[in-house]
């Protein structure tokens, strides 16, 4: 299932062999460091299973979050000679990693996963303009709410769409994701379950008034 809706999803099952062939898997721990920020980027990543926490450190050291790659995603497709931002596993994690030479060398070659590549980059960019506006004029409530609708759709990629939304980051990475304090966030989450707007349960919470929050997130 991954694979239908990873970069990988127009290869031919000869072309998916070559590419597996290429690639080492590789588990790491929760916490373990997959890829440091400024890091010279020698490979690329195909999450497999597992969430991983995409962070920047910021001058004057604090931590911004700025995504969280779930199975499917990957990691390193930027061209560029460093990575651009940190990746943490939460939780087990499984990838497979890939040299990026040779992975440079199949997209070379295969211009139909150079268009999948193409479109990845594209999301990845509506995803980072979403961010910013989750990070604007929007209150605490609406920024958490728009935070576990797109996780539910996210997830929904993978599986079957359900109310129950898996959260598998700690508050902290949500706040700091978000822009805002533990907290606040923390504030935010028992205000909404109180209101019987969601109903937290063990590993993420329960969407229980879905129309009000998109009505909140529009």
């Amino acid at each position: 299932m991954v694979r239908l809706v990873s970069v990988c999803a127009p290869l031919s099952e000869e072309e998916l062999a070559l590419l597996e062939s290429l690639a080492t898997p590789t588990h790491f721990s929760s916490g373990d460091t997959l890829f440091a920020q400024a890091a010279e980027a020698h490979c690329v990543y195909n999450v497999t299973s597992g969430v991983v926490r995409l962070y920047k450190l910021l001058s004057d050291g604090r931590r911004q979050v700025v995504g969280f790659a779930l199975p499917g995603d990957f990691l390193g497709l930027a061209m560029r000679d460093a990575y651009g931002f940190s990746a943490d596993a939460i939780g087990e994690v499984t990838v497979c990693a890939f040299s990026r030479a040779a992975y440079t060398a199949l997209v070379d070659a295969k211009p139909h996963l150079l268009k999948r590549l193409h479109e990845f980059a594209t999301h990845e960019l509506t995803l980072a303009h979403e961010q910013m506006m989750l990070l604007g004029r929007r209150t605490a409530e609406e920024k958490l709410i728009c935070f576990l609708l797109g996780m539910q759709q996210r997830w929904a990629r993978l599986s079957k769409p359900s109310v129950t939304v898996p959260l598998p980051m700690t508050r902290q990475d949500i706040a700091d994701f978000l822009g805002l304090t533990i907290e606040t966030v923390s504030r935010t989450f028992t205000r909404l379950a109180k209101e019987n707007t969601i109903l937290i349960v063990p590993g993420g919470v329960r969407l229980m008034n879905p129309d009000r929050m998109n009505a909140v997130a529009a």
